[in-house]
């Protein structure tokens, strides 16, 4: 997702293996259908699935769509935003194509599972849009399962470089963990206090990008540096959610601004506390409030200055951040 391109760090293993896919990923199949495939999943939604395929068992040309499990949360709808576990595979072989089951090597230990967050009708990284549109009408709580060629899944985007053939078969067992329906214009309400002394000063302007200054002379502080700006009231961010902000982010350095997501359509979602952002953001916003508005300092080691690759990577981070949500 571009707009939380500087924000996010993806784990690898939730990814689809990044030559699958070619540009977005979409699907040309005509539509899906609801019925029951070849493929069978034991176990309930909330626990690993495991995924059985019979011995020369044929792909279906279109996608297929089953309830495992039915859920009785609400009803996912296009433009909602999902918390999801997964489970994708090759018909054939087995082949991993990503798992929210799989720990992340090097993960806390005490962390919730990595899952995805994500809004239907968005490109992903992790799952085809064929996969993610079969959970319309779907209920939060179920499991749901997809299976379809290559071809009907994937279409176009399917790279021929990956080994995978428009004929082979795919599944995917998909857990809706939680629905929510996005405002993309919420904000944090309520009086904005002053920074303390040595912290860059924050105007946000109504459904605009905030504007950050930093203190003239004042030297980067080395550690993480926070403060809620605005108190809300709504309940405490749990690490594993999935957490709903609006955010602008500046450099210390030239406090020149690199991101926003009023710059890119309005609010965006992530997981929180599970290494799925960068460090300073799990550390400073686990434990806050939904409402908050909070002014965030994070230095290299918090930020990006383990990712040599990136253009971030020696600079001190400024954030404003609207938490607006959780899912």
């Amino acid at each position: 997702m571009k707009h939380t391109r500087n924000i996010r760090r993806v784990a690898a293993a939730l990814a689809v293996p990044a030559l699958l896919f070619t540009a977005a990923c979409g699907s040309d199949d005509g539509g899906s259908s609801d019925s029951a495939g070849v493929v069978t999943v034991e176990g309930k939604a909330g626990s690993k699935p495991e995924i059985s395929v019979p011995k020369g068992a044929k792909a279906p040309d279109k996608v297929v769509v089953e309830t495992v499990n039915e859920g009785s949360g609400e009803e996912v709808k296009k433009g909602d935003l999902v918390r999801l576990d997964f489970a994708g595979e090759t018909m054939k072989g087995g082949q991993n194509l990503g798992s929210t089951w799989v720990k992340q090597p090097g993960a806390d230990p005490k962390a919730p599972r990595t899952q995805v967050v994500q809004e239907i009708g968005q490109q992903s990284q992790s799952l085809p849009a064929s996969v993610l549109n079969a959970l319309v009408g779907k209920k939060a709580g179920s499991r749901v399962e997809v299976e379809g060629t290559a071809k009907a899944l994937i279409g176009q985007q399917l790279n021929p470089q990956s080994g995978i053939k428009p004929k082979d078969g795919l599944v995917w067992v998909v857990d809706i963990a939680a629905v929510k329906k996005v405002d993309k214009k919420a904000e944090a309400e309520g009086e904005q206090a002053a920074t303390e002394a040595g912290l860059p000063t924050v105007k946000a302007e109504s459904q605009k990008a905030a504007t950050i200054t930093i203190p003239k002379g004042q030297k980067a502080p080395k550690g993480l540096e926070q403060q809620v700006l605005i108190k809300g009231k709504g309940p405490k961010v749990k690490a594993g959610d999935g957490l709903v902000v609006q955010y602008t982010g500046v450099k210390w350095e030239d406090g020149k601004k690199f991101d926003s997501s009023w710059d890119h359509g309005g609010a965006t979602a992530f997981q929180i506390g599970t290494g799925s952002v960068v460090k300073g953001w799990d550390q400073a916003l686990v434990g806050k409030n939904v409402g908050d508005r909070v002014l965030m300092v994070i230095p290299p080691k918090l930020g990006y200055g383990s990712s040599p690759q990136s253009e971030l990577a020696k600079n001190t981070l400024v954030f404003s951040v609207d938490i607006v949500g959780t899912v």
